[in-house]
């Protein structure tokens, strides 16, 4: 006998919210599966927070940033990356998450998910062409920038772990490596 692991739809997942059943749970839906979110550590909880400010300060109105927030994906998929760069779309998002044709760009911070996030989630979020990813590799202090969606994989990917980072949808914005990833003073995970 094999296990067949229980697929979950987007509105079965949504159905669970509110019936309270993921109550006090920091789960994410990936592919239909429900999983469990690793910890967030102080040193994941600094850095996802202070880029979260300094992308605010740096796009100002031009987009929204989305710190830990859903999104909704046409791959069963409703994940919670730590910064979503989205449209400004206002009362809309009261009706939905931001879709994949919203973002602009996505960014996990990690460490002790690494895997996931470079392995599975860049795969779900090449799959619905998001078109930007970054995976902030809290242990080596670098940044992973996936791009170019194509066929379900990024087919560009490059680690910086100094520089500026030009994100696709602003190219007139320069992202300081540093400000995102910044060893100064700060303990290693």
């Amino acid at each position: 006998m094999s296990l067949t692991p229980v697929k979950w739809t987007i509105d079965e997942y949504h159905r669970m919210i509110a019936a309270g059943i993921l109550n006090n749970r920091r789960v994410e839906l990936l592919k239909g599966e429900i999983v469990e979110m690793s910890p967030e550590r102080e040193v994941h909880a600094y850095f996802s927070s202070e880029a979260t400010e300094y992308l605010m300060r740096l796009l100002g109105n031009r987009a929204m940033v989305r710190a830990s927030k859903p999104i909704t994906l046409p791959n069963n998929s409703e994940a919670q990356p730590d910064i979503a760069i989205v449209q400004r779309l206002g009362r809309e998002y009261l009706e939905h998450h931001p879709y994949p044709e919203n973002i602009f760009w996505l960014i996990e911070y990690s460490d002790s998910g690494l895997e996931i996030d470079l392995e599975i989630k860049s795969k779900i979020y090449a799959e619905v062409n998001i078109p930007e990813y970054w995976v902030a590799n809290l242990k080596k202090r670098q940044i992973v920038v996936f791009r170019d969606p194509e066929e379900g994989e990024y087919a560009s990917k490059f680690t910086l772990a100094v520089g500026i980072i030009y994100p696709l949808a602003f190219p007139g914005l320069a992202v300081s490596v540093d400000a995102m990833v910044s060893s100064n003073n700060i303990p290693t995970p």
